[in-house]
C-alpha cells in the first residue's frame, strides 16, 4: 500500500491548495501551543479546514488534554481528525468517542527512549492511529512537535512492528531522507513540516521533490 503523506503546519488557504494539488493525503493544522512552528488561530484553522475536500484528512493539532476542551476545540475548528500532541489520560478516550463519534483520534508519542514503546502500546486499543514525533513534553516549556529533529528510528520501527494500528512517522523528515525512513521504519504514513519549507513558507519545489521521491 502506498504510504500516506501528511503535510503539516499548513498556515494559509494557499498552502492547503498547494499541498492538495501536490498529492498530500493529510493536512496538519497547528493550534496555538507552547512552542513550535506554524501555529495559527482557531478561526483560521476553521477557514482552511472548510477548503479541504472531505475525502482527505484534516488534522487539528491540539495541545489540550481535558476531554471537554478537546471536544470544544474540534467543534470550533471543524477538522475531521484530532492529533493529540500531548499525553492524554486513557479515561479521556471513551468520552471523546462518545461526543465525537465520527472524528479520528491520533495520539502522538514523543520518542525519547525504549519507554516510548510501552507508551505507544497503552493507546493501541484507544486511538485510531499513533504518530511518532521528536518533541519533549517534560521540558519547562513543553516541546510538542515541529522540532525538525530525527529521533531513534530503531525504536520507531519496533513500535510499528508491535502495534496493530496505523503509525505515522514525524521528526526531521525531508526529501533527502524520507525514502530511507520509509524503508527502515515501514510506517503507514510520513509527516513532514520543516522539510518542505523555506523561511517558514511551504516550498513548491521541495514539495514536488518529496512527492517525486515517494512516487
Amino acid at each position: 500500500m502506498k504510504v500516506k503523506i501528511k503535510i503539516c503546519c499548513i498556515s494559509t488557504k494557499e498552502e492547503a491548495k498547494m499541498a492538495i494539488e501536490a498529492g498530500a493525503d493529510v493536512l496538519g493544522l497547528v493550534a496555538k501551543m507552547p512552542s513550535g512552528p506554524g501555529t495559527i488561530d482557531d478561526e483560521l484553522i476553521q477557514a482552511i479546514a472548510k477548503t479541504i475536500p472531505t475525502h482527505l484528512d484534516s488534522f487539528l493539532l491540539t495541545p489540550k488534554t481535558e476531554a471537554a476542551e478537546i471536544i470544544e476545540h474540534q467543534r470550533i475548528t471543524g477538522t475531521n481528525c484530532i492529533q493529540l500532541v500531548d499525553a492524554v489520560a486513557v479515561e479521556t478516550y471513551p468520552i471523546l468517542r462518545a461526543n465525537l463519534p465520527n472524528i479520528k483520534l491520533i495520539q502522538v508519542i514523543h520518542v525519547t527512549d525504549e519507554s516510548s514503546i510501552q507508551e505507544a502500546k497503552k493507546y493501541e486499543s484507544l486511538a485510531d492511529m499513533i504518530l511518532l514525533d521528536s518533541g519533549n513534553p517534560n521540558l519547562a516549556v513543553k516541546e510538542l512537535g515541529g522540532t525538525g529533529r530525527k529521533h531513534d528510528w530503531t525504536i520507531s520501527r519496533q513500535i510499528v512492528e508491535e502495534l496493530s494500528i496505523p503509525v505515522f512517522l514525524a521528526g526531521g523528515l525531508n526529501p533527502d531522507n524520507v525514502k530511507e525512513a520509509l524503508e527502515f521504519v515501514k510506517p503507514f504514513g510520513l509527516d513532514i513540516c520543516s522539510g518542505v519549507r523555506t523561511s517558514g513558507k511551504l516550498d513548491a519545489e521541495k514539495l514536488a521533490k518529496l512527492m517525486k521521491v515517494l512516487s
